[in-house]
């Protein structure tokens, strides 16, 4: 047989053990070691002595959003909201008066004065539209002239708009408050989603990503434009969809269909349709909000704060409806739930919804899971539920949920070996813009478990460096159903796979992936290189 690469000089770490060259014949790995060695090959690739891994699988991301949101004033930096304001008069300079500025990535839990407000972004950009987005996606800071454009006699449920001691707005819209701004900004152009798929893809690619769940296209908080799915399909028609993506439909797009046919998209669409290059994901729906924005719904205050446990964003008894229609109707569910309040109420509906209509290998998801005490670890497990936390949170985070949470809580938050000690698998993400995405340092941190104050944070969860590779591979391939062509490289497998300079898998190694020594030298996409460093 000849085959149309062999790799070789690498040790490849197929996902279950070692071995030193791969053979791709049709975008699939067909041969393994000497087998692949001893191939006829109309190419064959030195890797130079690289590390080869199965190519990372972001299990929870927001492309569109990444990638659109590139060119927005970067705030994550910002250490005083003096210097958020300083950032936006710059960018405001440059433009025409009238003009949006938009700003992206703060968090008040790292501002001296947290969060911006209106009168403040009045001053810094005078005759200016400005929205700053917080880090988490939840909440957003608008300037009086937009505030004066919106609807703030009806406020959707599931949010609200923070009010200043003599009763009149911030700016801050908290949750389901920014869909206030929808008028004024929804929905982006097309071409701009398509765009910003593109720019996302070259940055993933070169973080060794191969293959990413989008979580939560088409509507509420997290959709650009109804026809969303429309632009991956041009950006993959187009060849700027450089990586494998798995798509969660919001439930707010979700509908009774005609004839009994169920709940879903019109046609009947539902999870699974698509091939290996843009599939249909799961359904996406909010329980809550944020735990460092702390609205997420908790059944204790935070601490501090002993009149706020949060809230959730749609009413429970819906919550549980929604669950157990896009259930009856065949759909895998990702439900975004971070509180411990709502993680209850989350199991709650699945396990009535399983209850009533049994069905197995569902791969029903908890998006985050944030916040998860020991009893309902439990429930999880026996439930067959995928919790999909995110490791890298804890390093760019971790300081403001200790100071949400109080000492007590910790432990319970985002837990990773006592998921895989339950049973479970586990899925590795980066809920990406929200924190840098590089799967190589979510490695470094799932290991270490520090806060980027130093801090060591819950460090009885922390991962070996094998494990946290698997979640981030294998464990995120199957979070998706995606297991039998990603994840391990094997025989009838894709051909999917990173070229590291190092080993990861050694916990010497996690200076060097911290600091960016040990890095990416190439990205290979069914077989093809599509990166070279």
């Amino acid at each position: 047989m000849r085959v149309d690469a062999v790799y070789e000089n690498a040790t490849v770490w197929t996902g279950t053990g070692a071995t030193s060259a791969l053979a791709v014949l049709h975008g699939r790995v067909v041969a393994l070691g000497d087998d692949a060695l001893s191939l006829s090959a109309r190419s064959r690739i030195d890797l130079a002595g690289g590390f080869v891994v199965p190519g990372f699988h972001d299990a929870h991301n927001h492309m569109a959003w990444f990638g659109m949101g590139l060119d927005d004033v970067p705030l994550s930096g910002c250490r005083s909201v003096e210097e958020v304001y300083d950032a936006v008069a710059a960018r405001a300079a440059t433009l025409p008066a009238g003009s949006w500025v938009i700003g992206s990535g703060y968090d008040q839990n790292k501002l001296a004065g947290g969060h911006p407000d209106r009168r403040g972004l009045d001053r810094a950009a005078p005759g200016m539209l400005v929205r700053l987005k917080h880090t988490s996606g939840h909440m957003t800071v608008v300037n009086s002239a937009v505030l004066d454009q919106l609807d703030l006699a009806h406020v959707p449920v599931g949010g609200d708009v923070v009010l200043s001691a003599d009763g009149s707005p911030t700016g801050l819209l908290r949750e389901q408050a920014q869909l206030l701004l929808r008028p004024l900004t929804y929905p982006a152009p097309v071409s701009r989603v398509v765009r910003g798929l593109e720019r996302a893809s070259e940055q993933y690619l070169a973080e060794g990503i191969t293959s990413v769940q989008e979580a939560g296209i088409g509507g509420g908080l997290v959709g650009e434009t109804p026809a969303e799915l429309a632009a991956y399909q041009e950006a993959r028609d187009r060849g700027v969809l450089r990586v494998r993506s798995t798509v969660m439909v919001a439930a707010s797009v979700l509908h009774d269909l005609p004839d009994g046919a169920g709940f879903g998209l019109d046609l009947g669409l539902r999870t699974g349709l698509g091939d290996e290059w843009l599939r249909v994901g799961p359904m996406k729906v909010f329980a809550d909000g944020s735990l460092v924005g702390r609205t997420c719904a908790m059944h204790d205050p935070f601490d501090g704060e002993p009149d706020n446990r949060g809230y959730f964003q749609v009413p429970e008894d819906e919550l549980a409806r929604t669950i157990s229609r896009a259930h009856d109707a065949g759909w895998q569910i990702a439900t975004h739930a971070i509180g411990d309040r709502a993680i209850t109420v989350v199991l709650d509906a699945y396990e009535a919804a399983l209850a009533a209509s049994p069905r197995t290998d569902h791969r029903h998801r908890i998006e985050h899971c944030a916040v998860l005490q020991p009893a309902e670890l439990t429930r999880l497990a026996s439930l067959g539920l995928i919790p999909s936390p995110q490791g890298r949170f804890v390093n760019e985070l971790g300081d403001g949920m200790r100071a949400a949470l109080g000492e007590s809580r910790v432990p319970w938050c985002y837990r990773l070996r006592s998921v895989l000690d339950a049973g479970c698998v586990l899925p590795a993400s980066s809920d990406r813009p929200v924190v840098n995405g590089a799967p190589l340092l979510a490695l470094a941190d799932m290991v270490r478990r520090r806060t980027a104050s130093g801090a060591p944070f819950a460090t009885e969860e922390a991962l070996t460096p094998e494990q946290a590779l698997r979640a981030y591979t294998y464990g995120s391939a199957y979070a998706t159903f995606a297991e039998r062509d990603l994840g391990t490289l094997e025989p009838g497998k894709l051909a999917d796979f990173a070229v590291l300079s190092g080993s990861p898998l050694d916990e010497s190694a996690l200076d060097d992936l911290a600091s960016g020594e040990l890095s990416v030298q190439g990205t290979a996409v069914g077989g093809e290189l599509r990166y070279q460093a």
